[in-house]
């Protein structure tokens, strides 16, 4: 019986690769299409983005009023919730995004899926919340802020399906230091900034306007800490006798040069030049000076006598102006003599003030230590632990009745902080933005006050009465 034989059409070889290819490359979605999370296929998805960084000690300023309440909002800052070190690239997502999930976002890059964060939820109009960490310290804080809230159509890339290559470059966003400057006190917490050589930050800045106001930087002021502020802080340090590092801002050379920034605008200490010429007055000016400084044992009486030109002598052949008195200018007070006085006379003042600063640092640490020192920016209708230590600030200056200390910023707590304000010229009025509000200028009267008053008890009774 002969058997029809039935044959398939040829396929052509070229048309089976591509169908192959197709195959391997394309996601395949392995479960129901009505969840895109239960499937590998990547899918777009309405975004609303911040940014968080990483607070570090030494910062000129913290967004919540403090390196604790900063981490607090932040996080510690060095391990994500899955236990990655932070890193350009890392995103906190909500809940429902496994760990490892990728989400492209146009224009900023490729992130992955490490953290979670509170606020970092599915909102119920369908809009997912994200967080994208963008750095440490001053320069994390103003790209954060500078980053504010944006919209996003983002890419999701599931879990288990192709996942591309995290990319993600901090210079691709904005840096604004401005924004940092609400949040920073008056004198912008000098003595505890450590900016060194290479960083960028208002720490920065603010090194470079106080050398320019103790006249060391000549330039314009900028966010970087390169070889000319380097060069100036050098300068700074060499005339001032100060055994510390050229490229790095240390507790010692903060306030050596906020001391001298104070007295930026001192006179000259001798009013002209000094020789037998001189006018009473003027010789009057150089036999006080070179007492001051150690020098000078004779009277006051403006004669510029032996012993006068003798004390000159002495102090130009002590800083290497001259060798014996028969070298030009030996003797007497000229242009080199009076700005080599004029810097010993600073240096001595200097000093003194520095010392001070130092014992006022000093206390506030110790006072932070013991917890008596608020370190968060607090407003109505917030329970922190700090808002109890309010009140009974509040109450012991008498603003606040103390019966009624809770914890809790009231409406009561409010008016009292408002009535403090209005007593210390710290807002306009009633209507002010700040009022009620204890912000940076208020937390940084209230501390400065605590602190001096224990300055006085030191001052008064020694170390051991605090």
């Amino acid at each position: 019986m002969n058997q029809k034989r039935f044959s398939l059409p040829r396929i052509p070889r070229h048309v089976i690769a591509i169908f192959v290819a197709v195959i391997v490359v394309a996601p395949v979605k392995t479960l129901s299409d009505e969840d895109p999370f239960n499937g590998i296929e990547p899918f777009e998805q309405e975004f609303l983005i911040t940014a968080y960084y990483s607070p570090i000690p030494g910062q000129c300023c913290y967004v919540k009023g403090g390196l604790k309440a900063d981490k607090i909002l932040n996080g510690e800052g060095l391990i994500a919730a899955d236990g990655t070190g932070v890193y350009p690239g890392m995103i906190a997502a909500p809940p429902s995004y496994k760990f490892g999930t990728h989400i492209a976002l146009p224009g900023l890059g490729m992130f992955e899926v490490h953290d979670r964060g509170g606020a970092i939820l599915e909102r119920e109009d369908g809009v997912h919340r994200l967080d994208i960490w963008v750095g440490h310290g001053e320069e994390g804080l103003a790209r954060a802020l500078t980053f504010g809230l944006q919209s996003f159509t983002g890419t999701v890339y599931p879990t288990g399906g192709p996942q591309p290559q995290t990319s993600f470059l901090f210079d691709s966003l904005p840096l604004f230091f401005a924004r940092l400057n609400p949040y920073k006190p008056s004198d912008g917490n000098f003595l505890s900034v450590r900016p060194k050589l290479g960083d960028r930050g208002l720490s920065v800045m603010m090194l470079q306007e106080h050398l320019k106001a103790a006249g060391y930087f000549d330039h314009s002021e900028t966010d970087l800490f390169g070889p000319e502020t380097q060069r100036s802080l050098a300068g700074f340090i060499r005339d001032y006798q100060l055994d510390e590092p050229e490229d790095e801002l240390t507790e010692k050379t903060a306030a050596y040069l906020l001391a001298a920034s104070y007295r930026s605008d001192a006179r000259d200490p001798v009013g002209g030049y000094v020789d037998k010429s001189s006018a009473p007055s003027v010789v009057t000016e150089a036999q006080r000076i070179l007492r001051f400084l150690g020098y000078y044992k004779g009277r006051t009486d403006g004669e510029y006598s032996d012993e006068l030109a003798s004390t000159i002598l002495k102090f130009q052949q002590d800083n290497k102006l001259v060798g014996t008195i028969n070298d030009p200018g030996a003797g007497r007070i000229g242009p080199i003599t009076t700005k080599a006085l004029e810097l010993a006379w600073n240096r001595k003042l200097v000093a003194k003030r520095a010392e001070r600063l130092f014992d006022l640092k000093r206390i506030e640490d110790m006072l932070v230590d013991r917890g008596e020192i608020i370190e968060r920016y607090l407003g109505e209708g917030e329970g922190w632990s700090e808002v109890r230590q309010l009140q009974q600030i509040l109450a012991d200056k008498g603003y606040f009745p103390s019966d009624l200390i809770s914890g809790y910023f009231g409406g009561q707590t409010r008016e009292a902080v408002l009535s403090y304000q209005m007593s210390h010229g710290l807002i306009s009025g009633p209507d002010d933005v700040a009022a009620g509000f204890v912000g940076p200028m208020t937390l940084e009267q209230m501390n400065k006050e605590r602190v001096r008053e224990y300055y006085s008890l030191m001052r008064a009774e020694g170390w051991g009465a605090l």
